[in-house]
């Protein structure tokens, strides 16, 4: 099927990604490619319309952050988003300047002229009736006067172009950043764009999406076989799940137990893949190695590091069993992995030296190479949220695509300093009795469990030993920190206000059942400057 498409450039924004996201809620396909494509990729991409990202650069610096030509000549519409705006004003006539007032975060934008893009688009409006949207800026310039045929669209009092149109040619800006969740009318203002103003059907949706995926699969690996390295996480489940249902038993998954997953997880796995699935499953127990390479290893980098490796190392010696041999063995010749479409953005923003190096654990880059075998990554389309809706579309079943995530080095960096079995062990089960209660409990506001209303909760383990009191005696024992996280978007995250209710149960179970803890604290480090993850 052919789907319409917007196509993204992108100027270095940390946002950009969520730009795209916005874009498939409105159930629009869309791709992000950096700003200095060539004229020719644009023609062939053959888009509906064109959004330019942000960027933290600015427009009269001596660099090339400019949108190609073919932007201007496709004659589809276009949409600049702060630094899309800037470099829209610049390269159309207009001006930008520097200004020694920057603004970062909160505004009230008024909007003018009635354009298409933001009719009938207000959060609320002045008692002299002007419209008013409540908006997110972050920027420094500001664009100073309009390109010949452009109208003001909104303006504040520190910026008073805050907006910009030429609607004959169907190019729309604006200074603040409609992507992020601050910006309340974001999305409405997006999907204006992508649905009305650029004309896309909004034909992605993950459902109708199977049909389509599957038959790519099967008109990509014909008969030949396939091996995947499942971790047990969201990405790779989705992936084994898809697969199998494209081309059955001419996959084989292979799963390294590292043993520094969750309670029961490993078993879950195969549960759900050899036992509901009926998809060949190796189960590799790994983890006597892992636990001995990690022996006396304190930095969590390093860690990270050795995880990565013997999974690869370890998946390496599987699949060489699985290969096709040239004995007239039939094995795999396919490589199978859940890259996922911001795992593609960023790999090739570390390529063109646009991007900073994400820290992957079980990025198996380079082993399609290693082993002479040919690579299928089904979901490099797709952002996380979709995978999940596509899990739960395949008959997954929803608790298991939407639990929260955990990375692949597992309890290796919930552990801080040296990984050890006794603290591995110890950490599962308090972490377990966390995640059991936060799905006992049940917030009366919304409805909703604590787990559901956290993206992330996890348990860590703390290396110190405190006193604690049981009945007349003393005991001297571990500490474990708890750790529940909320997010509204990938960039917003603080710790969750769980009930004191609930952090009273779970403290005291974890220290009545899991004998060696004796004391347990509530971690309330807000994102930023902590990050989600401890190391």
């Amino acid at each position: 099927m052919q789907h319409d498409k917007i196509l993204i450039l992108d100027f270095g924004s940390q946002v950009t990604q969520l730009i795209a996201r916005r874009v498939r809620e409105a159930q629009v396909y869309c791709e992000i490619h950096p700003n200095d494509v060539s004229d020719e990729f644009i023609r062939s991409f053959a888009p509906k319309g064109i959004i330019l990202s942000g960027s933290h650069a600015s427009t009269y610096e001596d660099h090339q952050l400019r949108a190609p030509q073919a932007v201007w000549d496709a004659g589809v519409p276009v949409l600049g988003i702060c630094y899309g705006m800037q470099t829209m004003a610049v390269q159309l006539g207009g001006e930008v300047s520097w200004s020694d007032t920057r603004e970062f975060g909160y505004a009230e934008v008024r909007a003018h002229g009635h354009t298409a893009l933001l009719k009938d688009i207000q959060d609320f409006a002045t008692p002299e009736g002007h419209g008013m949207l409540k908006v997110w800026m972050s920027h420094g310039d500001k664009v100073t006067a309009l390109p010949p045929g452009f109208k003001l669209m909104a303006s504040t009092p520190s910026c008073p172009i805050a907006g910009m149109a030429n609607e004959d040619k169907g190019y729309y800006a604006v200074q603040f950043h409609p992507e992020v969740t601050h910006t309340l009318q974001g999305q409405a203002m997006l999907t204006r764009f992508v649905r009305e103003i650029a004309g896309c059907r909004g034909d992605w949706i993950m459902g109708d999406y199977i049909a389509e995926a599957v038959q790519k699969i099967r008109e990509q690996v014909g008969d030949e076989e396939v091996i995947l390295g499942l971790s047990g996480g969201v990405d790779s489940s989705v992936a084994a799940a898809l697969i199998h249902r494209a081309i059955g038993d001419q996959l084989t998954c292979v799963f390294v137990d590292h043993g520094l997953l969750r309670l029961n997880e490993g078993d879950m796995v195969m549960d759900m893949f050899e036992g509901k699935l009926h998809a060949k499953v190796i189960r590799v127990d790994a983890s006597a190695l892992f636990l001995g390479q990690l022996a006396g290893v304190t930095d969590p980098e390093r860690k990270r590091k050795i995880i990565g490796g013997l999974f690869v190392d370890v998946f390496k010696a599987e699949a060489e069993k699985l290969k096709a041999s040239g004995q007239g063995h039939k094995g795999a010749t396919f490589l199978a992995q859940g890259t996922i479409y911001p795992d593609v953005v960023e790999s090739g923003g570390t390529k063109t030296k646009k991007a900073t190096t994400i820290k992957s654990h079980h990025n198996v880059g380079g082993l399609p190479e290693q082993l002479g075998l040919k690579l299928l990554e089904p979901l490099r389309e797709l952002f996380k949220d979709e995978v999940r809706e596509l899990g739960v579309a395949l008959g997954l079943p929803p608790e298991m695509v939407y639990r929260h995530p955990f990375p692949g080095p597992g309890l290796g960096v919930r552990i801080l300093g040296e990984v050890k079995k006794e603290y591995a062990d110890l950490l599962r089960r308090a972490d377990a009795i966390f995640i059991e209660e936060l799905r006992n409990f049940k917030d009366e506001a919304t409805g909703k469990t604590w787990y559901d209303l956290t993206s992330q909760a996890f348990t860590v383990f703390l290396p110190v030993k405190s006193v604690g009191v049981m009945g007349d005696g003393r005991t001297y024992d571990y500490v474990v920190a708890l750790r529940a996280v909320q997010t509204s978007d990938f960039m917003t995250a603080d710790w969750a206000e769980l009930p004191y209710s609930l952090l009273k149960k779970v403290s005291g179970r974890i220290i009545n059942e899991v004998r060696g803890i004796n004391r347990v604290t509530y971690d309330v480090s807000s994102k930023p400057p902590a990050t989600i993850e401890w190391e």
